[in-house]
């Protein structure tokens, strides 16, 4: 068995190798290295490889390398189909008091919220290459993008609503309860009694 076939065994269904799967197997970091300079495995994280011809996806790297995240907003509403085109910069929601500048320091917009509202309507989808991430449902995101609707690109703004309001597994019931527990219930009613 090559060095590689030995390390390859240890990769996960989607294509990923994670440092702490070789370690855990008896694989010395050289070896591992090694595959990396000579043998098509590819590093695309600190302790994240990707093997064969796995095509990296960034939104599950990041939230692999940043297990408290949410993806919001933009990215949010591209997850869940609620966005034309895939934004160019992502965006974040973590819990009050966690250290991300670690995470605005690559260049993604992140937003902070106490621990109440930061958990209200966290889900897991799947990305378009298949890998399951944390965002907030579709109800917590069209909240989040009329409460940040100064922020946002117009466009973007009425494409997400619209599309909302045609989905048959929208739950209008928990969008204004989200919408009064984020104190918006107003504004949101406003909006989506209009396009109703």
């Amino acid at each position: 068995m090559t060095k590689k076939d030995e390390i390859v065994k240890y990769k996960h269904e989607n294509g990923y190798l994670f440092t702490k799967d070789t370690f855990e197997n008896d694989i010395s970091n050289s070896v591992l290295c090694d595959s990396v300079k000579h043998n098509g495995i590819e590093r695309v994280a600190h302790g994240i490889y990707i093997v064969d011809d796995t095509i990296p996806d960034l939104y599950y790297i990041l939230s692999i390398k940043n297990q408290r995240i949410v993806f919001s907003l933009e990215s949010a509403l591209y997850l869940n189909n609620l966005m034309e085109r895939e934004p160019e910069i992502m965006t974040v929601t973590i819990p009050r008091g966690y250290n991300a500048s670690h995470i605005r320091n690559n260049g993604i917009r992140v937003f902070t919220r106490n621990k109440d509202i930061f958990e209200l309507g966290i889900t897991y989808v799947k990305t378009n290459l298949g890998n399951v991430v944390r965002t907030y449902d579709i109800e917590r995101t069209i909240c989040d993008v009329i409460k940040n609707k100064e922020k946002m690109d117009i466009q973007v703004f009425t494409y997400a609503l619209k599309e909302y309001v045609k989905r048959n597994d929208k739950d209008l019931v928990k969008l204004i309860t989200y919408s009064q527990i984020l104190k918006i219930e107003d504004e949101v009613r406003k909006y989506i009694e209009v396009l109703i």
